[in-house]
């Protein structure tokens, strides 16, 4: 764990027990009088690459059988990983036309013509100092057990990195959450905050333009705890009818309502409390590829690969 993650966890521990009186108050658990969706939550292995220290983000392969992507918080140059489900190496890539300065989460995208590629977001800031942040795209690689030994000191190489830089229309902001669309490729980028609900911000999915873009605020957003809006990761679900986020200790599901007119309904649903166990320091979400379960990881050396499966 980084000195900057033990900073952030402990900014996080401190405020909450201030606001909620000397008790740290989190929704980990769904509420007993509340039927949950979800069963108990399994460890299906732990993440053998010790090369994975900071497990930021997540994501599911929608073009490769149970194969996950995951990287490093900053601190780490431009690599992302591929696991399977138990967290065996499946290779290291470097990602040439990218910087890591602050990555903090990962998601897929399949386009209507069948292809992969995966995101990337640039857009810590922890110190609200950065003006712009940047989401890279490259096509997703092909991962598999003959690919283990790549490491960070010999790497293999995904092709060029496209990127999207943008700022938002209000004020700099710190955000760990990055989703995308199945059907429109949309982006959303949700922010973390400890002083009240998070934000959330949308792109078009517009690589190569120059110049930066605007993000367009859609909402803000709570959670069942304190703080309300201190979010570390998330992920859409294939079909696009929910959203998984989660913060430190917890995950929570909103849920497209049946007679929606548009996606953006979502963000006005109230959560579900998913009880995901214990982590170290969760930072990382995401669907399986069917949708029927939520897998998370932590940030650590060989921490636990989680799953929680939808009931039937």
């Amino acid at each position: 764990m980084s000195n900057k993650t033990i900073a952030k966890f402990c900014v996080f521990v401190i405020l909450s027990a201030l606001v909620s009186g000397c008790s740290l108050v989190s929704s980990g658990k769904s509420d007993a009088t509340k039927e949950t969706r979800f069963e108990s939550v399994k460890t299906t292995g732990k993440i053998a690459d010790s090369e994975i220290t900071e497990s930021s983000g997540i994501a599911a392969s929608k073009c490769q059988p149970n194969v996950f992507w995951t990287h490093n918080d900053s601190g780490d140059e431009a690599f992302i990983f591929a696991m399977d489900k138990t967290g065996a190496k499946l290779g290291t890539w470097k990602v040439p036309n990218a910087e890591n300065v602050d990555w903090e989460d990962i998601a897929l995208h399949k386009d209507g013509s069948g292809k992969c590629f995966i995101y990337i977001a640039e857009i810590g800031d922890n110190q609200s100092k950065r003006d712009d942040h940047t989401i890279y795209r490259i096509a997703e690689p092909k991962a598999s057990a003959q690919n283990a030994n790549a490491t960070k000191k010999q790497p293999l190489a995904t092709e060029p990195a496209d990127a999207i830089k943008f700022v938002y229309p209000d004020s700099r902001h710190n955000a760990e959450t990055l989703l995308v669309h199945p059907k429109t490729g949309d982006i959303y980028i949700i922010t973390k905050r400890v002083s009240g609900p998070a934000g959330v911000y949308r792109l078009k999915s517009d690589f190569g333009r120059d110049g930066a873009v605007k993000a367009e605020k859609i909402a803000d957003i709570s959670v069942p705890a304190i703080p309300n809006g201190f979010l570390t990761g998330g992920d859409i679900s294939p079909d696009g009818k929910h959203v998984v986020i989660c913060d430190y200790s917890a995950a929570y599901e909103f849920t497209l309502p049946e007679n929606a007119k548009s996606f953006d309904d979502i963000w006005s649903q109230t959560p579900e409390s998913i009880d995901v166990g214990t982590r170290k320091v969760g930072e990382a979400v995401t669907y399986s590829p069917d949708g029927n379960s939520i897998i998370l990881t932590s940030e650590g050396k060989n921490t636990a690969i989680l799953e929680v499966m939808r009931k039937n």
